[in-house]
């Protein structure tokens, strides 16, 4: 299974309190320690719901050689890592509530689909083989809005406007054609490293999912690694999945979050993003100075203070 299909619409309280994610087709919980202490795996005050969504996984330790002479033993071989719980499973519908997907694929021999091109459950034989198979349709969509803003489509300024506008919008919102399996490319590395990762000030430019005009601003990503990193230019990347779709920058933050966290199952994630938003810029209450941040705390970086003050510091530092 990718990664795209186990990282999930998540709520409040299965990801340290929620995803309302709709760009995610299935659901997970993420799991993370309650405890103080970094590298512990246990926790006395835990309770037996904790105990349901904290998943440790401590390093193997290496059993002695055949000389005597002993191996070096891992840095903090008990941390607890973050992990996305792996059970899909989803169950079958018993007929009592409607399924969202239909049970059989719909094809255009099915009554009332003769003349559909496509459908987003991708269950059809005749969806289109890549996004850019809906620019004909998009740009006539946007023909018709030309006018009807009272243009005329066919002036010399806009008779290819429509195509330009529709290939942009594919741009835009490329993130959908990507996912965290393709973008890792195996840069995942073995590294007894356990001290923190942070790469700030990333550029990152969206579309607000309410208005349709973009929000732009700067990620910052932390990481506490349990003997695995990422590497650094992958941290980026992973911003470009996730901002290049329609958005809200509080749901954004929450999904670079979860994909770090799926990608090296670390002690802890932090995310910070900074945003401008065009909505509040060029209509509405026209604050051209405001400034939205948003953050996201898992594992250790929202159970330890101090942790998370380190982070900060790191960021805000010039």
């Amino acid at each position: 299974m990718s990664f795209t299909r186990q990282l999930s619409e998540m709520s409040a309280s299965e990801l340290n309190d929620a995803i309302d994610d709709t760009n995610f087709p299935q659901a997970h919980i993420i799991s993370r320690g309650r405890n103080n202490s970094v590298c512990s795996t246990s926790s006395t005050s835990g309770t037996s719901s904790l105990a349901d969504r904290v998943v440790a996984q401590p390093e193997e330790t290496q059993p002695p050689s055949s000389t005597g002479s002993e191996e070096p033993a891992p840095i903090n071989p008990n941390r607890p890592r973050l992990i996305l719980k792996s059970s899909t499973s989803i169950p079958e519908n018993d007929g009592t509530q409607s399924s969202l997907t239909p049970q059989t694929p719909r094809t255009s021999t099915t009554p009332g689909h003769e003349n559909c091109t496509f459908h987003h459950d991708l269950e059809l034989d005749h969806k289109p083989p890549t996004r850019e198979a809906l620019l004909p349709d998009m740009a006539r969509s946007y023909r018709l809005l030309l006018g009807g803003l009272g243009e005329n489509p066919d002036r010399q300024g806009l008779i290819k406007t429509p195509e330009r506008a529709a290939k942009a919008m594919l741009y835009f919102t490329k993130g959908y054609d990507q996912n965290l399996e393709d973008v890792l490319n195996g840069a995942v590395f073995d590294e007894d490293h356990d001290e923190m990762v942070v790469v700030k000030d990333i550029e990152m430019f969206s579309m607000c999912e309410h208005h349709l005009v973009p929000f732009y601003g700067k990620v910052s990503i932390g990481y506490l690694p349990c003997n695995k990193i990422l590497g650094l230019s992958k941290l980026a990347r992973i911003v470009e999945i996730f901002s290049r779709r329609l958005q809200v920058q509080e749901r954004l933050t929450k999904q670079i979050a979860v994909a770090v966290t799926q990608a090296v199952q670390p002690a802890g994630v932090a995310v910070v993003v900074e945003g401008v938003h065009m909505c509040m810029v060029m209509r509405g209450v026209q604050k051209i100075n405001s400034k939205t941040v948003t953050s996201t705390m898992l594992g250790v970086f929202r159970d330890d203070p101090k942790t998370r003050e380190e982070f900060l510091n790191l960021v805000n530092s010039k």
